[in-house]
């Protein structure tokens, strides 16, 4: 049996063409967001032109592509891939609205009220005890929790930093000051029964969360009334978080939990830039 070093004839490296779901605007900003971030730093060349990397880091985000295959697609080296990737997140984090002046924007759009809700998003389980603060018992899983903010018709505006997923709905929402900005604003807000006791103000109450029963109280028809038409108002809070979950990296996060702050706040960017085309 003799030993050789030549390829066989079927072992050539694969290239499939896949279908990005996305429109052309949204690849539009993020090559010109490219542009004018190269022309800041004076950087006069990249192994690709920026609407290719835009079109890479894209499908990396929405398909969550393997970063090893996309280099070899493109005949560039892994980091390399890495490295565009987290420069666009970054870029595209620091367009994210922030608390206050989303509200503000919506006041000025003629809005009364925002919906608030809470979400895991799933990550891998990592060893040691300090992974433990990640898990939520309400979920059975390991993750990352986070605070969305929507308009009356489900558009994201705003999303909270990461925290351990064990976190409730309630501590994270006092963390941001959820309720002095919407009073400052002169806003409502529509909330599950997971935010209950927030607002303690029965006169004049900012957050409307429903009616919740006992083994001693039971609703009244007026009650059960209410919480359907709660429902109903809540229902477009939903619809944003099944836009943003679209993106299918989100889908288990595998990146570092650090930077998960920076990802969701840039995935809320494109998500604006595909909803409201």
């Amino acid at each position: 049996m003799t030993n050789t070093k030549e390829r066989a004839e079927d072992t050539c490296s694969l290239v499939y063409q896949c279908r990005l779901p996305l429109s052309t605007r949204t690849v539009n900003h993020l090559a010109d967001l490219l542009r004018r971030h190269l022309k800041a730093i004076r950087s006069r060349w990249r192994i690709l032109p920026p609407g290719k990397i835009a079109v890479i880091v894209l499908a990396v985000l929405r398909h969550d592509q393997r970063l090893a295959d996309m280099a070899g697609g493109n005949d560039v080296p892994e980091s390399t891939v890495r490295r565009w990737r987290d420069e666009l997140i970054g870029l595209l984090a620091a367009q994210a609205p922030r608390l206050e002046r989303a509200l503000k924007k919506v006041t000025k759009q003629g809005g009364e009220v925002v919906l608030i809700d809470g979400t895991l998003i799933r990550t891998r389980r990592r060893t040691g005890k300090a992974d433990r603060r990640n898990y939520s018992g309400k979920d059975r899983s390991h993750g990352l929790h986070f605070l969305a903010l929507t308009d009356e018709k489900g558009r994201l505006i705003w999303i909270s930093a990461a925290r351990p997923g064990r976190t409730h709905d309630n501590t994270a929402a006092r963390h941001d000051h959820i309720l002095a900005h919407l009073r400052a604003a002169g806003l409502g807000e529509l909330a599950d029964l997971g935010f209950r006791g927030l607002d303690n103000d029965i006169s004049d109450p900012v957050i409307v969360t429903g009616y919740t029963a006992s083994r001693t109280h039971k609703l009244t028809p007026g009650q059960e009334d209410a919480n359907r038409v709660l429902a109903v108002g809540r229902a477009p809070v939903e619809h944003g978080f099944a836009h943003l979950k679209n993106w299918r990296i989100l889908a288990k996060l595998r990146t570092d939990p650090a930077h998960a702050t920076q990802l969701l706040r840039a995935l809320l960017v494109l998500t604006d830039l595909e909803v409201n085309r």
